[in-house]
């Protein structure tokens, strides 16, 4: 710990002290949320519940105050500094976001680790969370605590403007869209396509021209930037990955409220996770339904299929292991969750089918 930590830690644990000693309910918070999104995304649909939750049930001595898109930080590594600082004390980001600062979160962008909601979402409520909030308030001198795991847009498939894609030499030598990061450009090269980093606001024209052929995103997000009508018109849902949103606090912030509002705050981050798993689901119904009446193609692997997907991305995970710090010890705990989820799952389907 630097000298600046240690000064933060003997602020934090007067300020502990101070709020112990003068009574929970003296003191007003008000907590500064963001995410660099707008108000038709699920991140937005889940702040507005925690809003409503944390204010109602601390019976007012806590507000909310929402600032969606880059009103208070315009990228993953400005906003988290914010965290760290205190001068925002709740962000959302992908692990693409958060993977220059605490390059393990890519963990969640591994293909084919969860095999649906139901695994995804279990996982997402237990020990990982746990495991992973620990390996972050380590890396950030206890300023930045992980909160939560929600969803962001459903599960990222394959997309393109070629043709369809049934098995991985499908998709060999074509130009997927990708963002900097390393790992999902890795997956790219294990399935034998090229990744093309593209920024986000200059995908539309990249379809149109050619530079890039495919991406991989979820539904929501593909019909709400119009991409089909760019030419994007053949999907194949493998799900290779889950879109997982994580919400990070301030531990600061979180550590200085008294334990009955610390529980207000962690119960409104429950509410929030739920509200997330069900935006997605809803909104891709309409999603899916526009894409194929604009005359695109939809696809769905085979269970054989979807194992030669996965059998080739196989490279990925020696490459997350031997190149991400901390790499080995987050993927072990994401497959034993994994593993403990499914086992757990299956047991009540068969239950609840017999």
């Amino acid at each position: 710990m630097n000298q600046n930590q240690g000064f933060k830690s003997l602020l934090l644990a007067a300020a502990i002290g101070v709020s112990a000693a003068t009574g929970a309910h003296a003191q007003d918070y008000t907590i500064r949320a963001t995410a660099n999104s707008n108000e038709n995304d699920e991140d937005y649909d889940g702040l507005v519940v925690f809003e409503n939750y944390v204010e109602s049930a601390s019976n007012g001595a806590i507000e909310v105050e929402i600032f969606m898109g880059t009103q208070l930080c315009s990228n993953g590594a400005e906003c988290l500094q914010g965290v760290a600082e205190g001068a925002i004390d709740i962000y959302m980001s992908t692990s693409g976001g958060a993977a220059g600062i605490f390059p393990y979160v890519q963990v969640l962008d591994l293909p084919y680790l969860m095999r649906d909601d139901r695994v995804a979402e279990t996982v997402m409520q237990g020990d990982f969370v746990r495991t992973m909030r620990q390996m972050a308030l380590e890396d950030s001198g206890d300023t930045i605590r992980l909160m939560t795991i929600g969803n962001t847009g459903g599960w990222r498939n394959f997309a393109n403007t070629q043709h369809r894609i049934e098995t991985p030499e499908d998709i060999e030598g074509l130009k997927i869209r990708t963002v900097v990061a390393d790992l999902p450009q890795e997956l790219v090269r294990a399935l034998g396509a090229s990744p093309t980093p593209i920024p986000w606001a200059e995908l539309f024209t990249s379809f149109q021209t050619g530079v890039v052929e495919g991406s991989k995103n979820g539904i929501t997000d593909i019909m709400g930037m119009k991409f089909p009508d760019a030419g994007l018109q053949y999907m194949t849902l493998d799900g290779h990955a889950y879109m997982g949103a994580l919400w990070w606090m301030s531990n600061e912030t979180f550590m200085s409220m008294p334990e009955d509002l610390r529980r207000v705050v962690v119960d409104g981050f429950y509410a929030l996770q739920q509200a997330t798993f069900a935006s997605p689901k809803r909104k891709s119904i309409e999603a899916y339904e526009a894409f194929v009446e604009g005359g695109g193609d939809l696809y769905v692997p085979t269970p054989e299929q979807k194992a030669a997907f996965a059998q080739a991305a196989e490279p990925v995970y020696v490459w997350f292991e031997e190149n991400v710090e901390r790499g080995p010890s987050i993927l072990g705990a994401l497959r034993e969750a994994v593993s403990e989820a499914e086992t757990s799952i299956d047991e009540d389907l068969s239950a609840d089918l017999n």
